[in-house]
């Protein structure tokens, strides 16, 4: 059964509304469970609101769930269908929420908008995504919905009381998408902030021989979801240019529907040798390790906002590897803290070449990038509480 009628009995409850939510596992979703975590342990009571899934992982939190079902080109990923559910509105009037923040504009951004409505209470909306890139892939069929659903998306942040970004440079992307309203700058936090408490270097040593990664080798890894708007391509067009060099190697972590069709290239370029699929690591110290054992984190993504996986490879000693001119490069000092390339694989190519002789000069720079890109999610959460509590004061002043 997707619902259940009991609903959560605390009062000024911190309502979160995402329509990801573990099992399912990516950057937004973690966002939701680490704001849910520091707000309960700052003495407040989260609530999450988000799709059915069929396999339910036990959470310490409220979680309201509603009708939903499987998006059959985007798995494990659900749409929820609120409007067919009759019983998530009644328990959404019946629960005393303080104030929501919806992390997604469709289905629980919707439902968000009415809890606001209804109680009359601040709604903040966080833009994560470039939702015309996943709408395009998704309708790519039907283009003639992609507008028409944009157009909602616009119509839900305009409906917020305040819209805040990960990182300044989205806020290119939310123009383009017609949002004329004021935004607010909110980073990111990391859950391995505090894991390295001894000299980077020996750390990474470590990670290398828990997971058997022979020093020698030169490793690349990639976390993230199998798409091909993340620059998977051009991952692997680099590394057919990197074969001959033989002492490098790739790992991927995560799942999405690009995976297959990546596998059959992998094996006729012969990329087999080099390359590791790990699936979906859900286990974080495990995770951590690799992030740790890793040399190099290689993310030619020009989809991503400010994608935390680039942080969490900093928390770890690891520099990232990005494209000059996207969104995520914004908070990489090229050979700073970081490096970034032009979209060409024989430049990408050479470049890790050089960095595969250049140990030492590479250990500093994720050093930097550790230095300058690593917030923990206490101290984020400890911000976002200060916010709510205005937002609460400001709107109650101006009703």
């Amino acid at each position: 059964m997707w619902f259940s009628k009991d609903y959560p009995k605390d009062k000024g409850l911190y309502g979160l509304f995402n329509d990801s939510f573990p099992p399912i596992i990516d950057g937004v979703t973690l966002t939701v469970e680490n704001y849910a975590r520091w707000i309960s342990h700052r003495g407040n009571t989260p609530c999450i609101v988000t799709p059915w899934n069929p396999e339910i992982v036990p959470s310490p939190y409220h979680v309201m769930r509603f009708l939903s079902l499987p998006i059959q080109n985007r798995q494990p990923y659900r749409y929820g269908y609120p409007k067919l559910d009759p019983y998530i509105w009644r328990r959404l009037r019946n629960t005393d929420f303080k104030i929501v923040h919806a992390h997604c504009p469709f289905s629980s951004g919707r439902l968000a908008v009415y809890v606001k409505k209804h109680q009359g209470i601040p709604l903040i909306g966080t833009f994560h995504s470039k939702y015309k890139s996943d709408l395009q892939h998704s309708f790519r069929h039907f283009p003639f919905c992609v507008p028409i659903i944009m157009k909602r998306i616009l119509n839900f942040f305009n409906a917020c009381d305040e819209v805040w970004i990960p990182q300044p440079q989205v806020e290119e992307t939310v123009r383009k998408y017609g949002y004329k309203g004021h935004l607010t700058v909110v980073e990111n936090g990391n859950d391995f902030a505090s894991l390295i408490q001894e000299d980077v270097k020996s750390y990474k040593l470590k990670a290398k021989k828990r997971l058997g990664f022979k020093e020698d080798e030169f490793h690349l890894l990639f976390v993230g979801q199998h798409i091909w708007e993340k620059g998977l391509k051009l991952i692997i067009d680099t590394l057919e240019e990197l074969k001959p060099a033989g002492n490098i190697r790739m790992d991927f972590i995560g799942h999405g529907y690009a995976m297959q069709e990546m596998e059959k290239i992998i094996e006729e370029k012969g990329l087999n040798p080099i390359i590791k699929f790990n699936g979906l690591i859900t286990d974080r110290a495990k995770l951590s390790d690799f992030y740790a054992a890793s040399d190099l984190f290689f993310f030619p993504s020009l989809y991503d906002n400010a994608p935390l996986v680039v942080r969490e490879a900093a928390a770890m000693g690891t520099p990232s590897l990005l494209l000059k001119g996207s969104t995520a490069s914004e908070v990489i000092a090229d050979e700073i803290n970081g490096y970034l390339v032009n979209d060409n694989k024989r430049e990408i190519a050479s470049l890790i070449r050089l960095l595969d002789k250049e140990r030492e000069k590479l250990t500093d720079t994720g050093i930097r990038a550790r230095n300058s890109l690593v917030r923990s999610w206490e101290d984020i959460v400890d911000e976002v509480l200060d916010r709510y509590n205005t937002a609460i004061k400001t709107y109650s002043r101006s009703r």
